[in-house]
């Protein structure tokens, strides 16, 4: 059983930026988890098209109860390919992604295409869609179910990361943004002292010596 994922969206920038914006994304302040990117191939088709493949290593806090599928001493690190294809003829982007290690405990296959918009004009239309699958016995299924929501998540931070680096490209200062990651933070907080009063004030179990 695989998890299915499929969304939409329009981004309100020129295919031409878009496309310029996707190689420059990284940093930013919204995918810290991204550590490193290489560009381990390249190639102009006949036909016009660049091709690109390139490997990410990232990195993403488990859940506690995750820890125990991982022996200990593995790297947490995940290492991604992304292959890409950009075809200025029909003036679209085409990415695929998809984890090399870990692949036991989760499998994570992702494919966006960015095209640009016929019916709005400056706007570029993004369909995302993502597979995940466990292999783990007896434990795909909330695994799955983990790894569709930390996926939910980390694409809103890949369009945020995206808006902001079409912000610098534009000359703009992505204000609204560096505001969004100051609040998501300060609710984190937050929610994190929230835990701690209410840790301190449920009452203890009396130690028993006997």
């Amino acid at each position: 059983m695989v998890k299915y994922f499929c969304n939409s969206a329009d981004i309100r920038s020129t295919w031409d930026h878009v496309v310029s914006a996707f190689w420059q994304r990284y940093p930013n302040p919204f995918s810290t988890h991204v550590l490193t990117e290489d560009v381990v191939y390249r190639e102009v088709t006949a036909d016009h098209r660049l091709l690109t493949r390139r490997l990410l290593m990232k990195t993403n806090r488990l859940p506690r109860w995750a820890e125990r599928f991982f022996p200990s001493g593995m790297s947490r690190s995940v290492y991604i390919i992304e292959d890409s294809i950009v075809d200025p003829v029909n003036r679209s982007l085409t990415t695929y992604t998809w984890n090399l290690n870990h692949t036991t405990l989760m499998s994570v296959e992702e494919r966006c295409i960015f095209r640009d918009s016929e019916e709005q004009p400056a706007t570029t239309q993004l369909k995302r869609e993502a597979w995940i699958s466990s292999s783990v016995y007896g434990f795909s299924r909330p695994i799955q179910e983990f790894g569709l929501a930390r996926f939910k998540s980390n694409q809103v931070k890949a369009m945020k990361g995206l808006e902001y680096a079409l912000s610098n490209l534009q000359g703009e200062t992505p204000q609204r943004l560096l505001r969004d990651t100051v609040k998501d933070a300060s609710e984190k907080a937050k929610e994190a002292a929230k835990s701690l009063a209410s840790a301190a004030t449920v009452p203890q179990k009396p130690q028993q010596y006997v």
